[in-house]
């Protein structure tokens, strides 16, 4: 599905959200995390030991609902592709360079700011990968 182009301008303004995956039990689990938008490609970070990674691997399926200060929101129903591997360390420093509008220089991360090779080893260090979201449907109120 094409996202439409108010969707875009939603996603690109807010990057708070919910990711809800569904548990063993089939009961829906929801974590916080940040969302962006790379490239026209929809993307989160997470890590390879994650509860929610170890069930995006048995089903793919996820609900996102990304919200902003107010009351606006938009929900996504989608399918995830995990993007892991050698390259993982700059997918994550392309993802946070957009998520913290910071095209160049040092990258906040946990209360420090970082330059690229300090933060490209700490994303290898924690196993982090991306999770890709394939977007099915969309609705919300914004």
């Amino acid at each position: 599905m094409t996202l439409s182009e108010r969707d875009i301008e939603f996603l690109t303004d807010n990057h708070s959200a919910a990711m809800i995956t569904v548990g063993g039990d089939g009961v829906a689990k929801a974590a916080r995390v940040g969302v962006a938008l790379v490239d026209g490609h929809l993307w989160s970070s997470g890590t390879a030991d994650r509860v929610r990674t170890e069930r995006l691997r048995r089903d793919p399926r996820c609900t996102l609902f990304v919200f902003n200060p107010g009351f606006a929101w938009l929900a996504l129903e989608t399918s995830v592709t995990i993007l892991e591997g050698p390259d993982a360390p700059e997918l994550n420093m392309r993802l946070f360079r957009v998520m913290q509008g910071r095209p160049t220089g040092p990258l906040s991360w946990f209360g420090g700011d970082l330059d690229d090779q300090t933060f490209l080893r700490t994303m290898a260090d924690e196993k982090r990968l991306i999770y890709e979201f394939e977007v099915h449907r969309t609705y919300g109120l914004y």
